[in-house]
């Protein structure tokens, strides 16, 4: 990842954050404001996203340390990602001050509803004679609503931040973020580990939609995506760029001790089955339990310019092939005449398949299958209860 200090320091204050009140004082004292401060800025301007102010405009966010505060400007160019200011990036609008572990807790610490009380606030929306600047007071009021809410554990609908972030998980190509919200949901306050393969970036587009999207969601994660062009520009805190092949299973193997283990990892590269299979043979061992594998874009398997086959129910060697195969060893324990169970046998636990896009869960699937004295067929369950003569009730 970039800069590896600034790294360092972001997983140390989301080690602490998710600690005592004390424990968290103590790690940003020591760390200190020159290590602290650039990993909360990045951050916060991160959050805010596009700037949706009509005009360009700059605020200023005060971090306090004690008696000292340490004062990070930034700009809002309309429609732009939130920066560091310059000179001549537009009036100065607001004011925020909030003490340094307030705001670390609030950023990496566990999520709380609150979007106010956080710090103070000043407006800076007048004229030298005083009267109202009406242009300057809109924008200042869409700029305050951005960067306090940036500054807020606020947890943002997973569709929304789709949206701000180009992904395309959700709206008019794909409408997966209500899936992985109802599965994600309760990794979102962990200090996951997340790897995509896929970042995307071909043609007029930059990539790493989906990336800063998971690194919003995941507020207290790192996030790599892999993939098979070097994307290294596109990195930033707790937001890297891994190069390889998802069609060598070795590379991934590789990857993965020095990456892993992950909480999620996401199949979303090239789409074609048989790297789709080669892939999750050779990561699925590296997910933790509890995690996830996502597999995206099933469609491929109807289509035979992606190693498919274009006759549904005929499908061998496919994505769907795979968790059809699955649904089987999902029940390995109840098979008769089945051989030694497979790694995902032995360690997928659930398996949900939605229109495009599937999730398997890791665990441990052995809870020891139907003992053997229960009934092997209605035959016998009907010998159990002989039938009565319904006129004298006798057997």
């Amino acid at each position: 990842m970039t800069n590896d200090g600034h790294t360092e320091t972001v997983r140390r204050l989301i080690g602490a954050a998710g600690g005592t009140a004390r424990g968290l004082a103590d790690a940003v004292t020591r760390l200190g404001p020159q290590r602290v401060v650039p990993v909360l800025a990045n951050e916060v301007m991160f959050r805010c996203g596009p700037a949706r102010n009509h005009i360009p405009v700059t605020a200023e966010l005060v971090i306090g340390f004690g008696a000292d505060a340490t004062t990070v400007a930034m700009a809002f160019p309309t429609g732009k990602p939130v920066t560091a200011a310059g000179d001549s990036d537009g009036p100065m609008v607001m004011t925020f001050e909030v003490d340094a572990v307030d705001l670390v807790r609030e950023l990496f610490g566990p999520a709380r509803g609150r979007t106010t009380g956080l710090g103070r606030i000043t407006m800076h929306t007048t004229n030298p004679d005083g009267s109202p600047d009406w242009a300057v007071g809109a924008a200042a009021s869409v700029v305050a609503d951005q960067l306090v809410v940036a500054c807020t554990a606020q947890k943002p609908d997973l569709g929304t931040v789709a949206l701000a972030y180009d992904s395309d998980k959700w709206g008019a190509l794909h409408w997966f973020a209500a899936h992985y919200d109802r599965h994600f949901a309760p990794l979102r306050d962990d200090a996951v580990t997340v790897l995509e393969i896929g970042i995307g970036g071909y043609g007029f587009q930059d990539g790493g939609g989906s990336l800063r999207m998971w690194r919003r969601y995941f507020h207290r994660g790192e996030v790599y995506g892999l993939d098979i062009f070097d994307k290294s520009h596109i990195e930033d805190l707790r937001m890297g760029t891994l190069v390889g092949d998802q069609s060598d299973a070795a590379v991934l193997r590789e990857i993965a001790e020095r990456y892993g283990p992950f909480d999620v990892v996401i199949d979303d590269g090239s789409h074609v089955n048989e790297h789709i299979l080669t892939s999750f043979r050779a990561l699925f061992p590296y997910v933790r339990a509890g995690g996830f594998y996502v597999i995206e874009d099933l469609w491929t398997t109807f289509q035979p310019g992606f190693g498919g086959r274009d006759t549904p129910g005929s499908s061998p060697g496919t994505s769907l092939d795979l968790l059809k195969r699955i649904v089987d060893g999902l029940h390995h324990e109840e098979h008769t005449a089945a051989g030694e169970p497979s790694y995902a046998d032995l360690h997928v636990v659930g398996l949900h398949v939605y229109h495009n896009i599937a999730f398997l869960e890791k665990g441990v699937n052995a809870e020891g299958g139907i003992p053997a004295w229960v009934p092997q067929g209605h035959e016998v369950i009907s010998a159990m209860y002989p039938k009565k003569d319904p006129a004298t009730g006798a057997s």
